[in-house]
């Protein structure tokens, strides 16, 4: 028998008494709610499935580079990861990461974290292609 690593559950519940669209979360001790833009229907008091799906992405990312910056000694003052889940025409879905780091991070640390990146555990759990591009932000003071 194999053992099982539990990494993360979360419960979702929605019904015809609740504001159309809007599902109240829990994950572990956290309360979340998830919705639709008033566009489509919704309240938007909350991200949608797939703005969640992009957030999990951006913290993921965020968390293990900054452990793997520490762990080399870089100091890494700030980190920005922004994402973007996209369709194109024909339906394909695709999702694109920038990751912002200081200018004092030399091409090789930015290559390092770009490939680091693509090992993050949401990268592999998500199973669409993402393009993921390193770039350098302003110097703070």
């Amino acid at each position: 028998m194999k053992t099982l690593r539990h990494l993360a559950h979360a419960v979702g519940s929605t019904g015809s008494g609740a504001p159309a669209y809007r599902v109240e979360l829990d994950a572990a001790q956290h309360h979340l709610l998830a919705d639709e833009p008033v566009t489509a229907g919704g309240g938007d008091v909350g991200p949608t499935p797939l703005g969640l799906l992009a957030s999990s992405l951006a913290a993921c990312t965020a968390m293990t580079l900054r452990m793997y910056a520490a762990h080399k000694g870089w100091e890494l003052a700030n980190i920005t990861v922004e994402v973007s889940y996209d369709i194109d025409e024909s339906e394909q879905a695709s999702i694109r990461r920038t990751i912002t780091v200081p200018p004092s991070f030399s091409d090789d640390q930015r290559d390092r974290l770009a490939d680091i990146a693509t090992r993050t555990p949401v990268t592999l759990a998500i199973g669409t292609p993402i393009t993921t591009t390193v770039e350098t932000g302003p110097a703070t003071t």
